[in-house]
């Protein structure tokens, strides 16, 4: 009798949770700065192997110029969730507002501050950047952020140099190549294919753990998703689904090599050079998180970072607890 009544329980309570677990809407709208970079290929492999579809959701992604942009969309309601620097979630809290970083995909920023060869020879420090045109993905970037952090620590100030956007994919080679900067700070493959070209020298590199300490002096945390508080309490179920979607993404890019992570790729991606794009996702293979966990000790190094030239998060109280929510992860890795 008892086990009858069990299974009828059961049988009740099935469909209430399921449709508990259904996502409150199904529709997403997801900002992106640079998409074509591999600092941001968690989301196109994401995609690209249907697992927002999957989760039952219908992803539109818009591209922007770089970071900055995506965090303005944001700000603005034309984009609910972004793939962006973890940096924004701290500066937004100087100005009064919150972002939540749901997902960390990378473990390091992945960013590499490359001269001219012709400005090269000159270069003995970060001072020598002072009056340079620096190439950043946009003004306000984590690529932008890493030169300020390098000057401030050399003692020059912001408008000792000029910054000019160029975006991601080719815009970056055209403009190296065309001389319209002295200096570009940008992600692979754009870094890689300048590099093995001979049109740049490599000066700071955090594509690696070890640059990364080298650079910031900690772990550094790199690309990571973010939604606004109030969009994640209003939709719980919907953001389980974005983070379920993501932590399958960086699963799968964990194990799998290069030449497969290439063959899901757009044919674009690979600016016209696909042995170089190999050798680039195979040295950006250990930059991508393989559980979209928080790595202990980078959010403290960020925030150390952000206040040697950011006055705005220098003098502000910022709730570093606040920055993160890895509730989702953890569940999405239990598999509830």
């Amino acid at each position: 009798m008892r086990s009858w009544i069990a299974a009828a329980v059961a049988l009740v309570l099935a469909p209430l949770s399921a449709q508990a677990q259904k996502p409150e809407v199904t529709k997403v709208h997801l900002g992106v700065g640079g998409k074509t970079s591999l600092y941001y290929l968690p989301l196109t492999v994401t995609e690209r192997l249907g697992y927002f579809k999957e989760a039952g959701l219908d992803v539109e992604i818009s591209d922007f110029q770089g970071g900055a942009k995506s965090l303005q969309a944001l700000m603005g309601g034309s984009v609910q969730v972004v793939t962006g620097s973890f940096d924004h979630t701290i500066q937004i809290q100087a100005k009064g507002e919150r972002i939540v970083a749901l997902v960390q995909m990378g473990r390091f920023p992945g960013f590499a501050l490359a001269l001219r060869k012709e400005k090269a020879d000159a270069y003995k420090s970060p001072k020598d950047l002072k009056g340079m045109k620096i190439g950043v993905t946009a003004p306000g970037s984590s690529t932008h952020f890493m030169v300020l952090y390098m000057m401030a620590q050399a003692g020059l100030k912001p408008e000792d140099a000029s910054f000019i956007g160029t975006g991601s994919g080719n815009t970056v080679v055209a403009a190296v190549k065309r001389g319209e900067v002295d200096a570009i700070s940008n992600a692979d493959p754009m870094i890689n294919i300048l590099d093995r070209e001979g049109a740049v020298k490599i000066v700071a590199d955090t594509r690696t753990a070890e640059g990364t300490q080298a650079v910031y002096g900690g772990p550094y945390p790199g690309g990571v998703i973010y939604a606004t508080p109030a969009y994640i309490e209003k939709n719980p179920q919907t953001v389980q689904k974005v983070v379920d979607a993501f932590v399958r993404g960086l699963k799968w890019i964990a194990g799998h090599s290069a030449e497969d992570i290439a063959k899901l790729m757009p044919e674009e991606y690979a600016l016209g050079n696909l042995p170089i794009y190999i050798k680039a996702l195979e040295v950006s293979k250990p930059m991508y998180s393989p559980d979209g966990h928080f790595e202990p000790g980078a959010v403290d190094t960020a925030y150390a970072v952000l206040k040697v030239f950011d006055p705005a998060v220098a003098g502000a109280a910022i709730d570093l607890k606040k920055t993160t929510n890895d509730a989702f992860v953890k569940k999405a890795l239990a598999g509830k």
